[in-house]
């Protein structure tokens, strides 16, 4: 299949007709639903169409969509070495429950080569570096030779999500950026896992309602920012994934 994205986007430049069309596929789907939206994806963009999942109660919501719309669109996860054990033990409680074998992509280096060749753990001094190698740059590898790929954040959750479209043109990426959950609540996720019976991480029910990296996640108390245990302590509250770079601004 020929790929749909212009030579310019993946070059990093948005020619008015690429801006054009991306304003024309999200006002289409003013209002859908997020399986419209991901059904439109595969219509769209099949087999150049991927998603990446934390294993996020966000994340297994639209799995469970994805296993009723096209079980065969590729899922995989950035595994750093240093994510919790329930949330590998998530993955094989997907693959039972759905027949989806959620790929694991990992960095070129293991947690004990990283470690030796930088004199210790980069989390707790430089994790926007840890980040970087662990997981911008295997995820870059990974979307090679694809168009789109989905995500599943919601627009609620940081100052940079907020600015995000359903359907976003991913200039560090290089790809369409799919957002079929943008602007469903914490309680949508929630009512939706419960109403499908969905698998989710039980760590979600110990005060963590965000799960990365287990040295830099913390439970949280009642009544504290979803993010708030996320490098806690830190500025930072987004590992670069979702941080978006536009080549000219438009934040499209």
């Amino acid at each position: 299949m020929v790929s749909k994205i212009p030579d310019d986007a993946r070059n990093g430049i948005l020619t008015p007709t690429w801006k054009e069309q991306l304003t024309t596929w999200n006002h289409s789907l003013e209002g859908a639903t997020a399986q419209e939206i991901l059904a439109f994806s595969v219509r769209e963009f099949m087999p150049r169409l991927t998603m990446a999942t934390a294993f996020g109660a966000e994340g297994c919501c639209i799995i469970q969509m994805l296993a009723e719309i096209d079980p065969s669109v590729r899922v995989f996860n950035l595994e750093t070495g240093y994510q919790f054990p329930e949330t590998l033990e998530l993955r094989e409680k997907i693959l039972k429950r759905y027949g989806i074998e959620v790929e694991f992509v990992r960095p070129e280096l293991t947690i004990s080569e990283y470690e030796k060749d930088h004199g210790g753990p980069l989390w707790g001094s430089r994790p926007d570096q840890c980040c970087h190698d662990r997981k911008i740059i295997p995820l870059k590898r990974a979307v090679v030779g694809y168009d789109a790929w989905i995500s599943a954040i919601r627009n609620d959750q940081t100052p940079d999500r907020a600015q995000a479209s359903l359907i976003a043109w991913d200039n560090k990426f290089r790809l369409v950026k799919v957002n079929p959950l943008l602007h469903w609540t914490k309680r949508d996720v929630w009512s939706y896992i419960m109403k499908h019976d969905i698998p989710y991480n039980p760590l979600h029910d110990q005060g963590f309602p965000s799960i990365g990296c287990q040295p830099c996640t913390q439970p949280i108390s009642e009544g504290s920012d979803d993010r708030s245990g996320r490098w806690s302590g830190m500025v930072k509250k987004e590992c670069g994934l979702h941080v978006m770079e536009y080549s000219d601004g438009s934040g499209i």
